[in-house]
């Protein structure tokens, strides 16, 4: 059993009400017998936010337990994937400033601090402030330095992102497309299969509609067509129709309701594809609007990407996508901003005017070694894909000899 008083000294009774101080122990020490420390820690800040609201007021108590939650869950769970490979493909310099679009479990963002110090800039970008609180407690240091800029936003506004925090003409970008294992082992977050809880699956916590709302509102039409757009779900229809009949008996809203009906009438071999995998993708993605939000974001990488000579080498793009539509569009991007004319073969002269943007680094992805594979077997579906500026060309001025006097 724990003493929250004794076992962590970022408490000082003197700032805090002596009856809250000892009202939080007392949660404290009876949840801790539960296990679920995420579902302890949240009932205990719930418990105290309640008290202090009707006390009227908002303590430094309420403000330091917040810490402590994300102290205790400071290390994340999560493996990055190809980190390795990250590093050879963004070949991160002193002085260079890097974004890390997507930033997780924090490992990607570690390294890019690590290998651009000690005075390169990192920003770091997020839709879930589950992800962010923790980020800041790991960085802290970064953070009060200057060197590591932590934001609460998505990554289709990345131009408005860059230009509120100063980073213009940036020397790579990272999109791990990837979901982390902090949230995929949460079942509070809904995104998971594997342990039954609410039907969620919002990575930002304001968006309007959950994957329960999704489920229980959106017609059969309507959700055939999500599983098969989003999940490739050869069983798209059969299990649109299933969703209603049952959800006209009563609502569905835990994942094992969603998992049950998903799976049924097939036969789950162990270390196969679970049935319900690609209906959990396809709603995930449509709640999170996944797709267009990478669709967004792809030229405003390009636009902010270092080409100038006089400033050094020129900025690159790494990207990381875990299944076959996110993989297409960025490979479709690529391959289109790195070429010089878009105009059909039998056009014998360009009149399109399009040139490339990028060089490409990688003319097929880059998939995980065996060995990683074996240490994390979620990074098997894994394609990395990376790309470089163009440098801008100046103009040589002509020298023309001085004629003689």
């Amino acid at each position: 059993m724990r003493n929250l008083s004794t076992s962590y000294p970022l408490y000082d009774q003197k700032l805090v009400d002596n009856t809250l101080f000892l009202h939080a122990k007392t949660c404290y020490n009876e949840l801790d017998k539960g296990g679920n420390s995420y579902r302890r820690d949240q009932r205990v800040f719930s418990e105290i936010s309640q008290l202090q609201a009707q006390r009227g007021h908002y303590s430094v108590f309420q403000i330091s337990f917040k810490k402590l939650i994300f102290m205790q869950n400071e290390h994340s769970q999560h493996i990055s994937v190809m980190l390795e490979e990250v590093l050879t493909f963004l070949q991160p310099q002193t002085g260079g400033y890097y974004i890390d679009g997507t930033v997780g479990g924090g490992g990607h963002t570690a390294a890019l601090l690590e290998r651009c110090s000690p005075d390169g800039r990192v920003l770091g970008i997020d839709t879930d402030v589950h992800a962010l609180e923790r980020a800041s407690m790991r960085f802290a240091k970064y953070i009060d330095c200057g060197r590591l800029v932590l934001v609460h936003a998505n990554f289709a506004d990345l131009a408005h992102i860059t230009a509120q925090a100063g980073f213009n003409a940036v020397q790579g970008v990272l999109l791990d497309l990837g979901f982390s294992s902090d949230q995929m082992d949460d079942p509070q977050r809904g995104f998971s299969f594997g342990a039954d809880g609410p039907l969620d699956m919002r990575l930002d916590q304001s968006l309007v509609v959950s994957a329960a709302d999704l489920i229980n509102t959106a017609s059969e039409q309507e959700l055939a067509d999500i599983f098969w757009r989003y999940g490739e779900e050869s069983r798209s229809r059969q299990i649109a129709r299933r969703i209603v009949r049952k959800r006209a008996v009563s609502a569905i809203t835990r994942t094992g309701q969603l998992a049950e009906l998903a799976a049924a009438g097939v036969a789950y071999r162990p270390h196969t594809i679970h049935p319900a995998t690609r209906t959990f993708q396809a709603l995930r993605i449509a709640v999170n609007h996944e797709l267009e939000q990478l669709e967004a974001v792809l030229p405003q990488i390009v636009d902010i990407l270092a080409t100038d000579e006089k400033i050094g080498s020129p900025g690159r793009i790494v990207m990381i996508a875990f299944h076959s539509l996110e993989d297409r569009i960025v490979k479709e991007f690529l391959r289109h901003e790195a070429t010089d004319c878009l105009c059909p073969p039998q056009i014998p002269i360009c009149v399109c005017k399009h040139k490339a943007r990028l060089h490409l680094l990688t003319k097929k992805p880059v998939i995980p070694a065996t060995e990683e594979i074996e240490r994390n077997p979620r990074a098997r579906s894994a394609k990395l894909r990376a790309a470089e500026a163009v440098l801008l060309q100046y103009p040589q001025l002509l020298q023309y000899p001085q004629s003689g006097s």
